[in-house]
């Protein structure tokens, strides 16, 4: 009760003008980020943090999280119209909601496609109300050596989920802890790995790293291949018969609970809830093989797990501090950016903000309902726009978001710079995912530890005297040892298939 009535209170700011204002603008953007292949929601969201500068925190959290599940969205259209998904998430509708299209039925998939994304984002962020704040109470009795040990856990859960490789993963892991310590030492305030650079004094500023890794990189990635022709496809209606409705009710169902828990996994990353819910459609479906072919089921699973998942991937952030995945990194620094430390200190020193960004999730997928059933149309003539004016306009906006930050040139050179190492990475088959985790949770874990030690006179043996903090820690050397040893034929994903 206590929940819902936090919850009632976020609504009444979240529907006031000026945030859903907000919300509606990030669903639009989101929505816009998804349609424009090679883009994809951490991109996206980590190009568009400038444009919250000006906002205040919880209108900055809502517009930027409003990007994120609109994005999640918008590679629907792209699936379904060209068979190239606008983000890795939609890869699995392409299967069944691109045959759709060939059929003349791509109103139908993508009408679909919205009243999963509804409900599964809908039910996704009831159980976070429900799941969230207990969560987050339990948290509060953790010490700094939980603390250390649950952020320890996390990082590695999504290091070992990252890359196939997972001396790769680690590597960029230590190589991100090693960016975090650049700058001024918490303790004794002296310079550190510096090398004299006076901009480098605050340390290196998170957002041209991000923009650069995922913004710059990515679009010098989708600039060497590039498919923009459209199929043919009449859109004669926008919405499913009844029938076609009737026989995903089922396949909604079962991706919202497959999406909503493996949110819940630090690292899964969102092609795995989709990938999971079709395989799971079609071993249950009768007619197996339609799938492939234009069954509408795959196109209803695949989005509501996609959707689903994002919504479920904010309960280890907002309850507990850890980031499950590249784009919610992404979120947590922007929450970060302004003064906000995510965790379960979150619920009882800002309840009004939490609970109004999560009424907002409510808001979002409402309005992302009413504005992709009508406009799918408009969305499909922007693939038109040639790749390279598309490329310049987001470079540019890259550019002007690095300097507008501290109005510091440094920091755009920062930013190409990253870029030029995260397109080399992703050539080289190096996870960007671990890197930029370790860049955001190194400071914590660092106060942790040095907290931590400090209560037990710098003797490690602490950890072993608190039973929580140990199992914590276990969970590394199991994940390590299971990964390490496990047959090839298990291993996972890569990283752009991971986000």
């Amino acid at each position: 009760m206590e929940a819902l009535g936090h919850l009632l209170s976020g609504f009444a700011a979240a529907l006031s003008w000026y945030y859903l204002l907000y919300a509606f603008v990030g669903c639009v953007l989101g929505t816009l980020i998804g349609v424009l292949p090679g883009l994809g929601p951490a991109a996206g969201t980590a190009i568009l943090i400038p444009l919250t500068f000006s906002l205040d925190p919880t209108g900055a959290i809502i517009m930027l999280s409003a990007i994120y599940y609109g994005a999640m969205y918008g590679g629907t259209i792209t699936s379904v119209l060209i068979n190239v998904p606008g983000e890795a998430a939609s890869v699995v509708t392409c299967i069944d909601g691109h045959q759709m299209a060939r059929q003349g039925r791509a109103g139908s998939a993508l009408g679909i496609a919205a009243i999963g994304s509804f409900v599964g984002g809908t039910l996704a962020t009831v159980a976070l109300v429900v799941v969230a704040m207990p969560l987050a109470t339990l948290a509060l009795k953790f010490g700094p050596a939980e603390f250390f040990a649950l952020m320890v856990a996390g990082l590695c859960l999504v290091v070992g989920l990252a890359g196939k490789n997972i001396l790769a993963a680690l590597l960029m892991t230590v190589i991100g802890l090693l960016l975090a310590l650049i700058g001024l030492d918490p303790v004794r305030g002296a310079p550190r790995f510096t090398f004299g650079i006076e901009e480098l004094f605050d340390g290196i500023g998170f957002v041209p790293v991000v923009m650069g890794l995922f913004g710059v990189a990515e679009l010098l990635l989708a600039a060497e291949t590039r498919q923009t022709h459209m199929i043919q496809a009449e859109l004669k209606s926008w919405m499913p018969t009844r029938q076609e409705c009737k026989d995903s009710v089922g396949a909604i169902g079962r991706g919202t609970v497959v999406g909503f828990v493996l949110g819940l996994i630090p690292g899964v990353g969102a092609i795995v809830p989709t990938f999971m819910a079709y395989v799971l459609e079609k071993r249950v479906s009768k007619t197996p093989e339609r799938f492939g072919k234009g069954a509408i089921e795959g196109v209803a699973s695949a989005e509501t797990a996609n959707n689903a998942y994002a919504n479920a991937s904010m309960v280890p952030l907002l309850a507990l501090g850890i980031p499950s995945s590249p784009t919610i990194a992404v979120l947590m620094g922007a929450f970060i950016i302004n003064g906000i430390t995510p965790g379960p200190f979150l619920f009882a020193e800002q309840p009004k903000l939490v609970w109004t960004v999560i009424a907002s999730f409510f808001v979002g997928n409402v309005l992302l309902l009413i504005l992709n059933l009508p406009l799918v149309g408009l969305w499909a003539k922007l693939l038109k726009i040639p790749f390279s004016y598309m490329c310049a306009g987001v470079l540019i906006f890259c550019v002007i978001g690095a300097y507008g930050l501290k109005q510091n040139l440094f920091d755009v050179w920062v930013m190409l710079g990253f870029g030029i190492i995260g397109y080399l990475l992703r050539k080289l088959d190096f996870p960007i995912a671990p890197a930029i985790l370790a860049l955001i949770l190194g400071p914590m874990m660092e106060k942790s530890l040095r907290t931590t030690l400090e209560i037990s006179g710098g003797s490690f043996a602490i950890f072993l005297d608190r039973p929580v903090a140990l199992a914590l820690l276990a969970i590394p050397v199991i994940v390590v040892g299971f990964l390490v040893f496990k047959p090839r034929s298990l291993a996972p994903l890569r990283e752009s298939d991971a986000e």
